[in-house]
């Protein structure tokens, strides 16, 4: 397998070096594997810090700046951070109004981030941790105890940091991002296997001409494996689980996310069929979000996302935001 890396030992290290060249407004600490606004902290606000194994990209590094995240801590491929890492961030964002953690529900994740909001109170600041477990494809996985945390991430770190910069107290700010995850519902596909670098080959078996449904970020099995569908079926198939399981009573925001490998001209082309899907379920997408967000290395396949909102969580996620994967408005 092809892989445009120099060795795995230093593919996160060499990735963060080039973020921090093309990111001047970032203060990337390529040694201790932090990633920080550059103007962080600031005065008054709540800080709001996540993390995860490396390979998802732009999850999270790519959404630190105005409107988001304060920082982000990559782990290795697919590997958590440590909880170091995490305090060493808080630290360094932190204004005196509190810290909200930000944390998908993966064990590593889970018990991490745990350990270091223990230590960060410790240490004098307020932390407060909201859990993202939005994947409605199945219960428990190779990775997790209950939901997976998907694409819901970038709801809760795009509203609830939009909250953040209002200058909302952390309790507030908690609230929003619960309510947010609570709203929210994923389902993904894979059309080929994940990749990874240490490996150098596939990390499971997918054959020609076959599609797995409910595919977790990590290559994680979903609920069948059936032969190659069309966008057409797809979309009926995973619309229809987040509907079943959301029935949302309002608006949505849509998320149709690429795992990494898939072109925006069938991006594009899947959320025409997500949108037929919506319009006959009489369900409206207040807005709609088309792209890569929240990847697998190279793996080729799709997930949709839906959150239901009312006039406030909408005026959140239209309020401005600045980072490197995600901007408008500023």
């Amino acid at each position: 397998m092809r892989m445009l890396i120099n060795v795995p030992e230093t593919v996160v290290a060499d990735a963060l070096r080039g973020m921090a060249a093309a990111h001047p407004e970032l203060t990337v600490d390529v040694e201790n594997r932090v990633v920080v606004r550059r103007d962080a902290p600031v005065a008054g606000k709540v800080a709001l810090v996540s993390g995860g194994g490396s390979g998802h990209e732009p999850l999270h590094a790519g959404f630190v700046g105005p409107g988001m995240l304060s920082a982000a801590c990559p782990g290795e491929v697919f590997t958590s951070p440590v909880p170091d890492q995490m305090v060493r961030a808080a630290a360094a964002v932190d204004s005196g109004a509190g810290v909200l953690f930000v944390v998908k529900n993966y064990t590593g994740d889970v018990l991490n981030f745990e350990m270091a909001a223990e230590l960060a109170e410790e240490e004098g600041l307020r932390v407060a941790r909201v859990l993202v477990n939005d994947d409605v494809a199945v219960t428990d996985s190779l990775f997790t105890a209950g939901r997976r945390g998907t694409g819901a991430t970038l709801f809760v770190e795009k509203i609830a940091g939009a909250a953040a910069d209002e200058g909302a107290p952390l309790d507030r700010v908690e609230a929003v991002a619960r309510q947010v995850n609570e709203a929210s519902r994923s389902f993904g596909v894979a059309l080929s296997a994940v990749t990874t670098p240490a490996k150098g080959s596939p990390t499971f078996d997918l054959p020609p001409g076959e599609l797995e449904l409910g595919i977790g970020i990590h290559g994680e099995p979903g609920r069948e494996r059936r032969p190659m569908m069309t966008s057409r079926e797809i979309a009926d198939f995973a619309v229809d689980a987040v509907l079943t399981d959301l029935q949302p009573r309002g608006p949505v925001i849509v998320l149709v996310n690429g795992m990494g490998a898939t072109p925006l001209l069938e991006l594009y082309g899947f959320n025409a069929e997500v949108q037929r899907v919506l319009s006959e379920r009489g369900v409206v997408a207040a807005r709609t979000l088309v792209g890569n967000y929240v990847t697998s290395l190279d793996m080729a396949g799709c997930s949709v996302t839906l959150c239901q909102v009312d006039e406030e969580l909408l005026r959140l996620w239209d309020a401005p935001v600045e980072t490197p994967a995600l901007r408008w408005g500023r």
